[in-house]
């Protein structure tokens, strides 16, 4: 999809980025510098000397966004657009819709998930695809929102935290167990004010859960441990039960065929190994359905928080 357009003006590109880049790399832009990942994602996009580097995409432009209220967005924006400038020469412009005009693909990496949508709209309106770093936004509603313009645009979208590109958890969501009756995931949950309690740390231990588990997840109850971590417990159809508890980025999957580890982390190679391919093919390699699933279970977990304890069907959440 995208390497079609892309060797149109291969040559062209050529001439205006520098001769580093091949006509076979895509150019990337970045939407929001106040996250590591920009910096960890543009190091294995841009250096093949690194020995984790994944080949097929530079990073080329960038627009360096920010939100004034979010403490790790104000005090971390400058240093990153800065390494970005002086160690990778990546341009930075003045507005999204200037940015899109330059690049092939789009990485959409703002760490405070509110103003996602409203920065994804100039890209899906240019037709390029993009990848939305978590969470995809801030409520279930934009994310369904941001899904639904994405068709309107033919504009292919795609998020996910790198916890899903962990080989054993890959491999449990391929088979290695048979089909799991029961999983525990864990993942820091530190909190920011303008988000849902589990959107901002929390996200990466339940993306590796739905990894494992898949959709069909109808109800959720979220508790305290007796040491004060966070847990969520989801009830998924077929009597399956997921686990979600504040912790090590470690867990489990029981299955027809045993046992085997989960939901652990392995930085970032496997996830932008999974972006460059959907930025060629403009497939998003996880349903739809899932990720709104994923959106939808967090939510119900605060619902479920706000009222004691209590189960909360995610229909409710979903209608």
């Amino acid at each position: 999809m995208v390497s079609r357009t892309f060797k149109a003006f291969g040559v062209l590109v050529s001439l205006i980025v520098g001769t580093e880049l091949s006509a076979a790399e895509l150019r990337i832009g970045m939407i929001g510098l106040d996250t590591s990942h920009v910096v960890a994602f543009t190091e294995l996009l841009n250096n093949p000397d690194n020995p984790k580097h994944v080949p097929g995409g530079r990073v080329v432009a960038a627009f360096k966004g920010g939100s004034p209220d979010v403490e790790a967005s104000h005090t971390r924006v400058d240093r990153f657009t800065a390494t970005l400038q002086e160690k990778y020469g990546v341009k930075i412009y003045p507005t999204i819709k200037e940015m899109v005009k330059h690049v092939d693909a789009v990485m959409l990496e703002s760490v405070d998930g509110r103003p996602h949508l409203r920065q994804a709209i100039p890209v899906m309106k240019a037709g390029k695809p993009m990848y939305i770093e978590k969470p995809m936004a801030a409520s279930l509603k934009d994310v369904r929102e941001i899904f639904r313009r994405s068709k309107r645009h033919d504009s292919p979208v795609f998020s996910s935290s790198c916890l899903r590109y962990a080989k054993t958890t890959q491999a449990v969501r391929n088979g290695k167990v048979g089909r799991v009756h029961y999983c525990l995931t864990q993942s820091p949950a530190k909190t920011e004010p303008h988000h849902p309690e589990l959107f901002w740390y929390g996200i990466h231990g339940c993306e590796a859960l739905f990894t494992v588990m898949g959709t069909g997840c109808q109800k959720v109850k979220r508790e305290v441990t007796e040491d004060g971590k966070v847990k969520v417990t989801g009830f998924w159809e077929g009597n399956r039960f997921g686990v979600f508890i504040e912790g090590r980025n470690v867990g489990y999957a029981l299955g027809e065929d045993g046992r085997a580890e989960a939901g652990n982390h392995e930085r970032y190679q496997g996830l932008v190994q999974e972006i460059i391919k959907f930025f060629n093919t403009g497939k998003n390699p996880i349903p739809e359905k899932e990720t709104i699933e994923l959106f939808a279970f967090m939510e119900a977990a605060d619902l479920s928080r706000e009222r004691g304890g209590e189960w909360v069907e995610l229909s409710e959440v979903l209608e």
